[in-house]
């Protein structure tokens, strides 16, 4: 099997000739060509090397444009600040919705013209050109809650919802709209699957997040789809209180961070949730030991069950031991 159909096979609920291995890779990525972290997120040519490189190192099934959670906020105009080995990050002092009303005269930007949207576009279209379909090639899209946060700063967010849901209905509009533009982009250029990032969903309970944030969530999901994409759902933290929730979203893969039991989510999920993870990234997957990681595995796979992909409950951190990602890949190798 190639990866491609070793992955798509999982999804479709089909044997594989061994699990699918997909831990998010970023400033590890960089790293592995010894290229530091500003080039990777703002030369699509250095992020397309550095995770070939990587894929190739550690036998990985996929390829991803996933960098850092600011393109799409920069190209509308937030204020980033950009650093030399480490992610940019929002400058939330300057928000760029820190006046409610400017979000009015926002308009969606064009995801081929806006400098760092399109670098991402570019980076599918490469990845594509020299892998053709041996590996899956994922592209990244901002989720609702995520770019809400990131476009009016996270804790005004937090209030908005009590005082004023309207507003958030309006922004989280604007957000799926911007996504869905973005996402077409990635998929026209190449990308078989999309990442839909929405770490701020995390933070909220039960009631604001099936009130607010998941009707939003689905219509992006719904939208990749209609695209002809598979869609990667990743939340940071712990989502336990919205895990049912999140497995009617219909996403091909739901990825687990640590927080949350494997056996909560299988639960909670359903059994046909494809289900990522969900190693500790420091104190499971980088502080520990090849044969520790493959028994963390063990256990991980005996929760999801069958239908399981080997990563870490988040990006694997730089400075991970190289053994201890050769024992994620001999895992995949012996488990099935």
């Amino acid at each position: 099997m190639t990866s491609r159909e070793r992955v798509f096979a999982m999804i479709a609920g089909k044997r594989t000739d061994r699990l699918p291995v997909m831990p998010i890779t970023m400033m590890l990525a960089a790293d592995q060509i010894g290229a530091k972290y500003r080039r990777y997120v703002t030369d699509h040519r250095v992020l397309v090397e550095a995770q070939m490189r990587t894929a190739e190192r550690f036998d990985l099934d996929y390829v991803s444009s996933i960098s850092d959670p600011a393109r799409e906020a920069a190209d509308l105009g937030a204020a980033v600040k950009f650093f030399e080995n480490q992610p940019p990050a929002i400058d939330e002092s300057r928000a760029l919705l820190a006046e409610k009303k400017t979000l009015a005269r926002l308009k969606v930007p064009d995801p081929l013209k806006g400098k760092r949207m399109s670098d991402r576009v570019k980076a599918a279209a490469l990845f594509r050109k020299r892998l053709g379909g041996d590996k899956v090639i994922e592209g990244w899209v901002e989720g609702p809650c995520a770019m809400g946060a990131d476009l009016r700063g996270m804790n005004t967010l937090m209030y908005d919802y009590f005082d004023d849901p309207g507003f958030v209905r309006d922004l989280f509009a604007f957000a799926v709209e911007m996504e869905l533009a973005f996402a077409k982009a990635q998929v026209q250029a190449g990308a078989d699957l999309v990442g839909v990032g929405d770490a701020a969903s995390s933070l909220v309970g039960p009631r604001i997040y099936s009130e607010f944030v998941w009707p939003w969530q689905v219509r992006l999901v719904d939208g990749i789809h209609a695209l002809g994409a598979a869609v990667r759902l990743h939340i940071c933290g712990d989502t336990r209180r919205n895990l049912e929730l999140m497995g009617r979203l219909g996403c091909e893969i739901a990825d687990i961070d640590y927080p949350v039991p494997l056996a909560d989510a299988r639960a909670k999920m359903g059994a046909r949730q494809v289900l990522l993870g969900n190693l500790d990234p420091v104190r499971a997957l980088r502080d520990g030991t090849p044969e520790s990681v493959k028994q963390a595995l063990a256990e991980c796979h005996r929760a999801a069950g069958r239908r399981y992909i080997v990563g870490a409950g988040c990006e694997v951190p730089r400075g991970t031991p190289a053994e201890n990602l050769l024992a994620m890949r001999d895992y995949a190798r012996e488990a099935v």
